[in-house]
Formats: C-alpha cells, structure tokens, sequence
C-alpha cells in the first residue's frame, strides 16, 4: 500500500478513537513523533508541541467569539464571496484554488510561494538546494506537495506555463523588492502586468504592499488599480499585507509583528479588494501605543484593542487580525517563515495556531524548497494534516 493510498483510506473516525491526543497523518518517519497505528504513520501534535500543546489546544478565546466569524468551510465561496460584487468567473477561479489538492473542499488552502529569488535574491534562496533554480521543479513540489495552488513570479510560472497551468492553479505575483540595487531599498514595484497573469492562465494575482512606509501610498493605488483589473479578467486577488517602516522596530520590541499594526494592514487590503491576505503570525502587541508620543503623533486606536479585542495569547492576536479582514470575508493566511532546524515543530505550531484562531491557511515556502523535495513534502503535508483533523477546532 502506498502513502497516498493510505491518506486516502484514512478516515476521521479512526482519529476520534483517541480523542486526548490529537494525531496527524504524515509521510514522514521519525521516531520522536511518529506513532505507527496499522498502515497509518500519525504525528502525535501533542508531542510535537510539546510544552505549548496545552496552551494551543485548549486554549478558549474570550475575545472574539468565533460565532461572529466567517469561518472557513466548502460552502466559502458560495456563502461569502457569491453575494459579493466579484464578477462570476472570479468566483469560478477561488472555487478552483479551494477545490485542488489535498485540501480541496474543505475551505482551507494550503499555498506554495516561491519568489524569494527576487525578493531575499536567488543564491540566498536556493543555495541550500539549488533544484530550485530550475522552475519546473517548484511546480513539482507543490503538486507533490498536495498544495492548492502555487504562487511564483513571472517567469517561473510562465516558464512552464502551458505544461502545468491546468493541472495546479497558478498564482503570479505581480511587483516585488528586488535585492540588487545599492545600498538596499525596501519598494514594491511593478514586474508583471494583469493581462500577463491572465494570458499564462493564471487563476489570481498576488501583491504586496509595504503598508507605512513612505512609498506604500502609491503601491496601495498601483494595487488597487491591479486587482480591479484582475477581478474584471475573472482572476481572484491575494495580497502580501505586510508592515514596513525602521519606526516600527524599537529597542524593545518588533513591532512589525505587532497585532494592532498587521490587522490594521490587513484592514487596508481587504479595503482594495483583496480575496484573500497574507500576514505574518503576530508575535505582540501595541504598536501604536509604542510608536505614540507627544513629540511624535502617530495613527489612532482604542484601549478595547488591548483589553477586550485581543489578549498576549497567540491565538488571540491571530485572531484579531482574522477580524480586521472583515471578520473573516476575507480568509487570513499566515506565513509559515524562515527555514531553520525545527522546521515541521514550527509550520504545525503555526498551522494550529491560525487554524484556531478562524484563519484560512498558511503560505509557506522556504520551509519546504529549502529541503530535499521529499523533506518539502513532508513539511507541506503536516501542515494540511493540521487542516483534516478534527481534533484541532476553532477556539
């Protein structure tokens, strides 16, 4: 029996025979997670969180109430988006994003972004495994990989266009911080075009924006401006919402990572007309108390923020960034971050973390190409696992 016959027999009435501990299907051997229940090779996600698995899995939010969300699910597009005014081919290509892979029909996505050549440079991406200079094979690791869709640059995807655009959507990312001019410059600029991504049979765009930084007001227009036109060739829109200023990294703290500053640039993407946001997993809180001072005004918020709207628990601050995407209308999904030795402990903590929180999904990249392909896979289908359980529900 093979391992995709195994996944496919696998079914979730096995699972709730142990309903103390949470298990997840994975492919991948090793000895500290892995528990062998007849053909089946689980992942204990108690044990791989170890000493957070309390905390994660039990944790209730008395924030937010999930009930106020739009919780992901496989009716999504229907309930959310078809009341929307997303022209009816744009509702067509999130079904096809939603439905593909291993996710497909469950409402959560599990995405493969590869254009970290441009964006961190390519030898500093592809160093650890240069396979992945070759484009063809990043489009293979995200089939293999059991992920809907694969998001990558211009000429990656449209490398390899019309041998695999019909078999695993395509997301083109069309601006990006490129990493050779001198000195260093933080600016997302145009690289491809609308009508490109829809030429190469792209199903969505992706974008980012540097929200507080001084150029983000013209990238906010260039954006919007995109995904309008994106929206009209019946392409979806996932943007990169991501914060950018030196301000906001004081001695103290990062607080690019702060949840009041990413939900608050969350807020501005789904403003544009993004389907779907991409954030980082918050890590604190208060920015905008931190980075306000007489000498210096800056922004606007509400103690109810910090003392009744969120909370210092993960869970919490993921979901107040949940919240600012229309309370959901617009799916979260985090990035899963850099690679480093922990790689599968860290995407299922995450993974947990936004599933619990009303999140959508994770994005994660380096993660997974910065391995051998099986490795990748590995990485990639843990963190659907987290998605297929039961077990781990919304807080």
């Amino acid at each position: 029996m093979d391992h995709e016959t195994t996944r496919e027999r696998f079914t979730s009435r096995e699972v709730e025979s142990k309903p103390k501990e949470c298990y997840i299907l994975n492919v991948r051997t090793h000895s500290a997670t892995l528990h062998s229940r007849g053909a089946f090779e689980m992942i204990n996600v108690t044990q791989v969180l170890g000493n957070d698995a309390k905390s994660l899995l039990e944790h209730q939010c008395k924030t937010i109430p999930k009930e106020s969300l739009f919780l992901p699910g496989p009716d999504f597009v229907d309930r959310v988006f078809a009341i929307s005014d997303r022209p009816t081919p744009v509702l067509r290509s999130l079904q096809q994003i939603f439905g593909n892979g291993r996710l497909g029909g469950t409402g959560y996505l599990s995405i493969l972004p590869v254009d970290q050549g441009i964006e961190h440079s390519a030898g500093a991406s592809f160093a650890p495994n240069p396979m992945y200079f070759e484009p063809e094979n990043i489009v293979k690791l995200a089939m293999e990989g059991g992920c809907n869709a694969v998001a990558s640059t211009l000429g990656v995807l449209g490398a390899v266009a019309r041998k695999y655009a019909h078999k695993i959507p395509f997301i083109l990312k069309i601006n990006h911080n490129e990493f050779l001019s001198y000195p260093n410059t933080y600016d997302q600029t145009m690289f491809a075009s609308v009508e490109q991504a829809c030429e190469m049979g792209a199903v969505a765009v992706g974008a980012t924006i540097y929200f507080g930084s001084a150029e983000s007001r013209r990238q906010i227009w260039e954006v919007s401006q995109a995904f309008h036109q994106a929206h009209k060739l019946g392409m979806a829109t996932i943007l990169w919402c991501y914060t950018r200023n030196a301000a906001f990294k004081t001695k103290e703290k990062d607080y690019h990572v702060s949840a009041d500053l990413t939900g608050q640039a969350n807020h501005l993407g789904v403003t544009i007309e993004a389907d779907i946001v991409k954030q980082k997993l918050p890590e604190n809180n208060g920015g905008y108390l931190a980075l306000n001072t007489k000498e210096n005004p800056y922004g606007k918020t509400s103690k109810k923020v910090y003392e009744q709207l969120s909370s210092d628990h993960p869970i919490d601050l993921t979901r107040y960034q949940v919240a600012n995407g229309y309370m959901g209308r617009a799916g979260l999904i985090n990035s899963g971050g850099a690679s480093g030795e922990n790689d599968i402990a860290e995407a299922v903590k995450t993974a947990v973390i936004n599933k619990r929180a009303g999140g959508m999904g994770l994005i994660s990249g380096r993660k997974a190409f910065q391995k051998p392909m099986k490795d990748g896979v590995s990485i990639l289908n843990a963190i659907q696992d987290v998605y297929l359980s039961k077990e781990v529900t919304v807080a």
